[in-house]
This record gives C-alpha cells, structure tokens and sequence, in this order.
C-alpha cells in the first residue's frame, strides 16, 4: 500500500501552493476589509481567477470534463489534498473555480443537463462567469430526511410552477448568482413512493415570485456571499428547466452529495492544520508562571493529539476519496458518512485548543479561529447532521455483523487449562 501522493498530485500541491502564497494570502487583508463592509470584493476575485486560468488552476475538482470544457481532470483522490491547501483559507476556493456550492451543482449539470441546460448554465459556471445556489434545506420541516421536503413543483400546461420556502440557500447573494436548482416536492405525485415524489428545477433568480428574505447569521457571522432563506411565489419555469427526469430529484440529490463532501472535509482538514500551526506558534512565543506555554504539559499534550487526529482523518477521507473514484458514490456511501462525522468534530476539537492556548484573543477577529470553530460547527448540519450520518454507518456494520452470526462463536471458548 503506497501512502505517497503520485506525480501529478505533488506537482499540482507544489503549484496550488506556491499560488496561494504569492497571489491569494497577500490579498487576504483586502478581502476582509471589503467582506467586512458587505461588499462583495468581485473585482479582486475576477482579477484573481485569470491569473488561476492562466496558470491551469482552473476547475480541479471535476473528474469527468469534457475536452470542451476548462478545467484539469482530476481524480476526487488527486483532487482532496488541493482542497486542503485551498481550505486553510476559506474564501480562496472560489478563486480557483473549486467553491461550494458551484461545484455540486456543476457535477449535477455535467451529469443531467440537457444541451440547452448545459449551454445556458454549466458553461458560463465552468468559464467562472456567473455562480449557482442550490435550494434544498426548508425551515418548517426536518430537512435531514429529505422525504420530509414541502416546496410543490406542479406541472403546468407550459412549465411548472414552484411554491416554497427554503433556507440555509448558500450564495443567493452574491452578485454573479444567477441560477438556483430548486428540489420540491411533485404535486401529482404518489405520497407512498417517497423517493419518487421528487423533483429539480433550474430557477433563475430573476424569474418573478424569486425573493430573498434574509440573509441568516452562522453563529453571528454574516456570509457575504449569504446563507439565504428564500421564498417562491408562484414562480413559473418552462417545461426546459426541469433537471433530470421528474420524480428523480432524491436521485439527484444522493448524486450530487458524494464528492461534496470529501471537498468539505478536506477543507475542514487544511483549516484544522492552519490551527494546529498558529496553535504552535502561539505556544512557543507566550510565557506563563516562567515557563513557555510550549513548555506545559498539558498544551504540549493538545499539540499531540491535534497533529495524530488530524492524520488520522486525512487518510480516512483519502480513503473514501479512493473508493468514490473505483466503484462509485453509492459504493463509498457508507465512508463519506464516516468522514462527514468525523471532519466537523475533528474541527470544533481542534480550533478548541487553539482558541484556549490563544485565550482571549482567540474568540476576537484577529485571528481566524473563531470563526473556523463556528465552521466546524456548523459542519455538522452541513450536508446532513451527524446523527443521520452514525445511523448510514451503524446500518451497515449491524448488516456485516448480522451476515456473520455464529461466524466467531469459537472465540467464546476459553483456552485449555483456564476453563
């Protein structure tokens, strides 16, 4: 078994980073003055994705592109550790076309567009000239099961009409966001068959009956890009904008799931590395009671644990990455639930320590911990709440355990002479 990344891989890591460090981490400041103001700092982005262009940093994470498309072909294992590296800054993946939630919904549209559908609206999001959101999550209803969703999707002689309430609607606004693939609830549908009651519709966010009511905090925080609750009013769509087949929208959502998440987690572990360093840092610049922080037991116990945790999730979810690329995302469901598990709490754990070497100043906006432990957090909701996720892993281990009953009954008999 071969740990090492191979040729590609490393080469690509080198050049991420050696981008990050000369084009992205100076631009940081500016980033954050803009963001800090609620303006979206698009110029400073555009200028930044030619360069990422230019250099062939460009739409890393979709294996499957076409030789029409921009973009490098990588594997979602060739791809996890440049979501890593991109990570430790959390709004540098837009800069290299790699942003959520972009690049679920262009798997779903590489995946089902229609030729109008993909020449409208995977197009210009593969070229990086407008963004998606993706309308799932509801608040009257426990979106964690999906069967659960209420938003009607009701053919009509012409199209279908769209009425619901969703939230939680990630970069609704930001000023290139132009579509939404809204999933609801067929109204003709068969209430039995719950996942064939399903359905996605691409929703322009100009189609009259679109409204963005507010832009929701995580944790006090204010996206700039915006974590939206959007109302459809009668919103009218032509019979074109239907994504997929109807009834196929649970489907869909399982499709466009997989992937996603080794990029979030790959992510929370590039932050999480970002913590463990300005951790370090911390604890050897800082005195206490005469001794360097670095010095104490305890902290030095805290640096241990976070370094051996976190190499222990990378090569869990390098693993889940490696079983998505050979058999599939269905075959890899039950790891990713692992690693959707594992990746949120991994990041609240981490940031923690961090925060607590830091002290005050670790729950302030000078540094970056605050609101990576506020990720962390929510990363446990993200993409469906831990407590779904143990129950996809516990499935499958009770199943592996019941097919082997009475398989390990010799391991009940004591060895001779202890009986």
């Amino acid at each position: 078994m071969d740990f090492r990344y191979d040729d590609t891989t490393e080469a690509l890591c080198a050049r991420v980073q050696d981008f990050m460090d000369r084009y992205v981490l100076p631009h940081n400041r500016q980033w954050h003055e803009q963001a800090g103001r609620g303006e979206h700092p698009t110029q400073l982005l555009d200028d930044l994705k030619e360069i990422a262009k230019d250099e062939g940093l460009w739409n890393l994470f979709l294996p499957g592109l076409r030789d029409d498309e921009p973009g490098t072909r990588l594997s979602n294992l060739q791809y996890a550790p440049l979501a890593e590296i991109m990570g430790r800054l959390p709004w540098a993946s837009e800069v290299f076309n790699c942003s959520a939630p972009d690049t679920g919904n262009m798997e779903l549209l590489h995946l089902f567009a229609t030729p109008a559908q993909r020449e409208r609206w995977l197009l210009p999001l593969l070229h990086g000239q407008i963004r998606s959101a993706f309308a799932m999550t509801e608040p009257d209803v426990a979106s964690s099961d999906a069967t659960n969703i209420q938003t009607t999707i009701r053919r009509t002689a012409d199209g279908y009409a769209v009425n619901g309430r969703k939230w939680f609607t990630t970069g609704a606004i930001h000023p290139y966001c132009q579509v939404a693939i809204v999933m609801g609830v067929r109204a003709d549908a068969d209430e039995h068959d719950t996942h064939r009651r399903h359905s996605m519709v691409l929703v322009p966010m100009d189609t009259p009956g679109v409204r963005i009511v507010r832009n929701i905090p995580i944790m006090h925080h204010l996206a700039v890009d915006g974590h939206c609750e959007v109302l459809f009013r009668d919103v009218h769509v032509p019979l074109g904008a239907l994504l997929g087949e109807e009834g196929a929208g649970f489907t869909l959502a399982q499709a466009r799931l997989g992937p996603g998440r080794i990029h979030h987690c790959m992510r929370t572990i590039g932050q999480c590395e970002l913590a463990l360093d300005l951790m370090g840092e911390r604890a050897l610049e800082r005195r206490a009671f005469g001794k360097r922080l670095a010095d104490q037991a305890n902290i030095r116990d805290w640096i241990a644990e976070s370094r051996i945790e976190i190499d222990q999730a990378r090569l869990l979810v390098l693993k889940a990455a490696d079983r998505i690329d050979r058999e599939g995302n269905k075959a890899a469901r039950v790891d990713v639930s692992a690693i959707k598990v594992l990746a949120g709490r991994l990041q609240t754990r981490v940031l923690d320590r961090a925060m607590q070497v830091f002290g005050a100043m670790g729950l302030t906006d000078d540094t970056p911990l605050a609101f990576l432990w506020s990720w962390g957090r929510a990363l446990r909701f993200i993409d469906g709440p831990d407590e779904v996720h143990l129950g996809v892993v516990a499935k499958a281990e009770l199943a592996r355990i019941t097919a082997n009953l009475g398989n390990n009954t010799e391991y009940y008999t004591p060895p001779r002479g202890l009986g």
